[in-house]
Formats: structure tokens, C-alpha cells, sequence
């Protein structure tokens, strides 16, 4: 099977709506890819920035090469105010993986980019910046993968 390494690192958010009436907001990014929900990984809560958390968080994933070459497979990352009565959804942002390789194909691989954060179909308020980097394309044989270096999503 053929696969990539991709790895993005969640930087920052600014400007985000607040969603806390009281306390202080405190807000993690949930990633997936390809809206396969096994896969998706979490950056700590920033419990200082509030409206503008920064984590400088890197998360690692081994993805399909048919995941770079059509528009359908997408790097979602949703934002969440952490709460002790269940976490309030802020906002997301949506790219295609193929746009992204695209974009980064000139600069080796690697790219940062940020997006604003949407809540529905309309723009909430806020921007996510982000970078990301894929890797060069392998094989890999599925009894391999199956025993994948710890920190790695399957394919």
C-alpha cells in the first residue's frame, strides 16, 4: 500500500468568539483526516490564552497516497472550549489534503497556512493558523503497518 507520513502542527488561534458566559475560556483543537474518527487526535487545552490559545503542538499521521491525489479527503480541525459540564464546540476549518499537497509541492512539502474559523456555513470569528509537512511517498506492506511505529496512524 502505498502511504505518506503527514505532520501538522496546530501554532495558534486568535480572535476567537468567546463561548463562556462566565470563567475563563479554555480551548483545544480535535484533528481528523479523511473523517475517519479513529484517528483523531487531540492538542492539550491552553488554559491561558483564552480567546487566543497557542499551542505549538505537532501530531504525526501516516495517510493513504489516494488521500493527496482527489479533493475528498479532508484535514478537519475543530476548536472546543473545555468545560466541566461537557466541552462547547467554537468553530472549524475544512481543507482538502489534495489542496494542501498542492500548495506545498514548491516548497518541498511543507506549508503553513490559517483559515478562518467557521461555525455553520457562515465565518464565526477567529483565525487558526497552522503548518504542515508530508513526507516522501512508501510502501508499505499491511503486515508492517499493522505493527506501525507508536505516535503513527494506520493507513
Amino acid at each position: 500500500m502505498e502511504c505518506r507520513k503527514f505532520e501538522t502542527t496546530i501554532i495558534l488561534a486568535s480572535d476567537l468568539e468567546n463561548v463562556r458566559t462566565i470563567g475563563k475560556m479554555k480551548v483545544h483543537a480535535r484533528i481528523s483526516i479523511g473523517g475517519r474518527p479513529e484517528n483523531d487526535k487531540r492538542t492539550p487545552t491552553d488554559t491561558h490564552g483564552e480567546t487566543n490559545p497557542a499551542w505549538n503542538f505537532s501530531m504525526k499521521f501516516t495517510i493513504s497516497e489516494s488521500m493527496v491525489q482527489n479533493y475528498n479527503a479532508m484535514l478537519v480541525i475543530k476548536l472546543y472550549c473545555s468545560r466541566k459540564l461537557g466541552d462547547r464546540y467554537i468553530g472549524e476549518i475544512h481543507t482538502s489534503m489534495k489542496e494542501l499537497f498542492d500548495c506545498s509541492y514548491s516548497n518541498g512539502g511543507s506549508g503553513i497556512m490559517s483559515f478562518p474559523v467557521q461555525k455553520g456555513c457562515a465565518n464565526s470569528q477567529g483565525v487558526l493558523k497552522f503548518s504542515y509537512r508530508f513526507g516522501e511517498k512508501v510502501m508499505i506492506d499491511k503486515l508492517l503497518l499493522a505493527e506501525s511505529v507508536a505516535g503513527w496512524s494506520f493507513c
